[in-house]
């Protein structure tokens, strides 16, 4: 139930930025030994063409390793399927790693030294003396950009979770595709220009970066408790201060005691907040109509529920009688959430 459009749109709007803040190093040395003096010192300007090749170069073998990935992990996923609440643990993990880089790249305290992804040292050493003996060739560049595997972005972490959670090979692959596709436009503007700013303007790209990633890393975080059902997220902070503000956020009645229908659409839920009677069966209606997204895949944590309803059509869950309190649906990134309260 993975749309691939959102994901490719998540790659050309925010992944660049996660995956060069992250992947920098290994970018300037395919970028050659000129490309390396010009950014530490700022002074020596290199023709564009000969940067041009090996950019392209890098971001080729990039994405080809990245969908071989995919595919492995996707694979994975097949043979273990991730409950709602791995996949929630999950999401929140790499909520505070993105968290932490981000605070550590801002330089904020000394202890966010820890989250810096690196890549063993025997391989740093070996992916050195590689560039060095051949950084006239075309091989290294290429090279380079399969080890960008080995030290993925927060984002891109995020996005090898859901191909795990996809439990299909070629969806898995698919996903990394689109992904790394939609970072390569702006990953290939944001690294030619960061080769060719100063030191001054190249540690203010890194700050707007940081601050970038800082944001995702809250939304990781905020996707996480939502889709573990958490009654504490932003989410439910944000609905919270809306239900003092306003009665349109009052929960939907009830025609009918024993059922309630929710509009499945592209954008989440509605309503997404019902009142029901506690201990009596309730019959959930989810409706969908050229839905696509993640709002597709609707979970229920606390009940082990996970329904991947059709583009269009009624999916019909039958709950069991529940006591008093509030059960909270969302999709399965924990995107779009709701509510029933049982009284």
């Amino acid at each position: 139930m993975v749309n691939l459009g959102v994901i490719f749109l998540t790659g050309l709007i925010t992944g660049g930025l996660s995956c060069l803040a992250v992947q920098g190093g290994l970018l300037a040395m395919a970028l050659t030994h000129e490309v390396e003096d010009e950014v530490k010192e700022g002074l020596k300007k290199v023709s564009s063409n000969r940067l041009l090749q090996p950019l392209i170069l890098f971001l080729l073998a990039k994405l080809l390793a990245y969908t071989f990935l995919g595919f492995l992990l996707g694979s994975l996923g097949s043979v273990l399927q991730l409950s709602a609440y791995t996949r929630a643990i999950l999401q929140i993990g790499i909520g505070i790693f993105m968290v932490g880089t981000a605070l550590r790249m801002l330089n904020v305290h000394p202890i966010f030294r820890y989250f810096n992804l690196e890549p063993p040292r025997f391989l740093t050493r070996y992916i050195r003396k590689f560039a060095k003996n051949n950084h006239d060739d075309l091989v290294t560049p290429a090279f380079l950009g399969l080890l960008t595997v080995f030290i993925p972005c927060g984002i891109t972490q995020g996005m090898m979770a859901l191909a795990v959670g996809s439990g299909s090979p070629f969806l898995g692959s698919g996903i990394m595709f689109s992904f790394i596709l939609g970072t390569m436009p702006l990953f290939f503007g944001l690294a030619y220009l960061a080769t060719r700013l100063g030191e001054n303007l190249h540690q203010r790209f890194l700050k707007v970066a940081a601050l970038v990633v800082l944001v995702l890393g809250a939304i990781s975080i905020n996707s996480g408790l939502n889709l573990a059902g958490s009654p504490i997220s932003l989410s439910t902070i944000k609905d919270s201060i809306l239900a003092a503000q306003s009665a349109k956020s009052r929960a939907a009645s009830l025609s009918n005691p024993g059922e309630i229908t929710i509009d499945v659409t592209g954008s989440g839920y509605s309503p997404s907040l019902f009142e029901a009677k506690s201990n009596q069966p309730l019959q959930i209606n989810l409706k969908t109509n050229n839905t696509f997204g993640c709002s597709r895949a609707f979970v229920i944590s606390s009940l082990g529920i996970e329904k991947n309803l059709p583009v269009s059509g009624t999916e019909v869950i039958d709950l069991p009688p529940q006591p008093a309190g509030t059960l909270r649906f969302s999709c399965s990134m924990g995107m779009y959430r709701g509510e029933i309260q049982f009284q």
